[in-house]
């Protein structure tokens, strides 16, 4: 069973475990970012060419066909 809480305590204790939190720097929120983006954009790219590959592909079985 739940034990009720007192809401000063809460908060009391909600500012003590943000108290312990390790915040990241600057250039690191940025170079995790920075590549966050280049793997999408490289995994965008290769779903792109893979795409492409199945459509070419599929065309030319639909086409010996009809």
């Amino acid at each position: 069973m739940a034990k009720t809480m007192n809401p000063l305590q809460f908060i009391q204790q909600v500012r003590s475990e943000v108290s312990k939190v390790v915040w990241p720097a600057r250039r690191e929120v940025l170079l995790t970012t920075g590549m966050v983006f280049v793997m999408a954009t490289i995994t965008a790219i290769f779903f792109f060419f893979i795409d492409l590959i199945i459509k070419t592909g599929l065309q030319g079985v639909l086409g010996m066909f009809g």
